[in-house]
This record gives structure tokens, sequence and C-alpha cells, in this order.
């Protein structure tokens, strides 16, 4: 089984192209639906947050306020580091389990992706085989961002806290564009899925990967 990191930064399309690769027979998991678990009333995630930073940062059900943490961690880098120490091992433990649970299915998935915000951030992108990278300009990025709905503000914020594209490029295997529209996705996604069945076959019968910067 393949593992592979998916990556990049806010409104790039990470999200759209996890699911092209979902609909190609990839087995998916999204890292922000593992946080909205951990963060309901009564789950690890938002015993956490509640323990760093009270009943604020909490809605009444005792669940995590995604918004109001937001608020406080990202005008606040020591809050953020003390809510990443505290969450992310929670994250990363539940995707462990995740790939461990299909790796003892009936039947092996040849290619298994994690979807995650901040795997170079955080360096957990190590623990996978590939590393794909989803890329758009920035101001790309803000235009479906404030459409989805942010403000210019939030969307500054976040920005702020994440790698640049080319950081992330840098210790990338695949490297896909997405500045334009879904059509252009897709076709990038299927050659994708194309290099990653590849590396799939390699893998299984125990040769090495070969180092790879592909742009998509």
């Amino acid at each position: 089984m393949l593992k592979v990191g998916l990556t990049g930064g806010v409104a790039s399309g990470k999200s759209t192209l996890a699911r092209l690769l979902g609909n190609l027979g990839a087995k998916v998991c999204d890292a922000d639906v593992v946080v909205e678990e951990l963060y309901r009333a009564g789950r690890p995630g938002a015993a956490a947050v509640g323990e760093l930073f009270g009943s604020k940062a909490l809605a009444g059900d005792g669940s995590v306020d995604r918004d109001a943490l937001a608020r406080l961690v990202l005008a606040d880098a020591a809050a953020r580091r003390r809510l990443e120490e505290a969450v992310h091992p929670l994250v990363r433990k539940s995707v462990e389990g995740w790939f461990a649970a299909l790796a003892h299915a009936s039947v092996l998935p040849g290619v298994a992706v994690v979807e995650a915000a901040l795997l170079v951030e955080t360096c957990a992108y190590r623990g996978q085989d590939r590393l794909v990278v989803v890329s758009a300009a920035c101001e790309t990025r803000r235009e479906r961002a404030l459409a989805a709905g942010w403000t210019a503000e939030r969307f500054s914020q976040v920005v702020a806290v994440q790698l640049d594209d080319p950081s992330r490029e840098a210790v990338a295997d695949y490297v896909v564009r997405n500045d334009d529209g879904l059509d252009d996705l897709e076709r990038a996604a299927g050659e994708l899925w194309t290099m990653l069945q590849e590396d799939a076959l390699l893998l299984s019968a125990g040769k090495p990967l070969p180092p790879r910067r592909t742009a998509s």
C-alpha cells in the first residue's frame, strides 16, 4: 500500500484533488474530518482545547467552537504552538490508526491518501511514501476563499501562518498546479493517479521509489 500525503495552501484545491483521487480508486482520509471528530464534546481534542483556552473556545455543548478557536490562535503565535503541541499528536495517532486498519483489511488498497493542510509544517509528510502538493497563485486562492464566504482578513491570517508554495514544493514528489478550472484539475488528477499507481506497483514488488519532482 502506497501511503500518500496530500497538502497545499488554503483554497489551493487539495480537497477537490483528494475527492478526484478517491473517485479514481484511492482510499482517502481527510485530516480536517479527523480534527472535527476529535473536537466533539467528550473527545480528547475538545478536552485539550478546554484545558488550554477554557470556555471561550468551546460551544455550549462542550465541543470546540472552531471559529472562536481560530480567532484566538491565528493572531497569537504562542497560543497556536500550544494548540499544535496538544492536538497534532492526536491527529497523527488517528491517521496512523486509519492506515493500520487499511493494512489489515481483507483487500489491501493500492494507494491510500491523507489530505492535511500542515503536512509540511509539522513534518508529518515524512511518514508517507509520497508527498503531493497542490499549488495556485495567491490571488487565485484569495478569490476562491472569498467566494466560499471567507473574509479577506481571515484569509490573510491563515496564509501568514502557512508555508508558501515554493517551500512546500521543495519537498514534494509531485506538484499539481491548480490555477485554472475543474477540467484541468481532473486531467492533472488522472495523470497523477497513473504515476501513483506505478509507484504502488514498485512498492509492492519491493523496489525503491525513484526520487521525482514532477509537475503535472
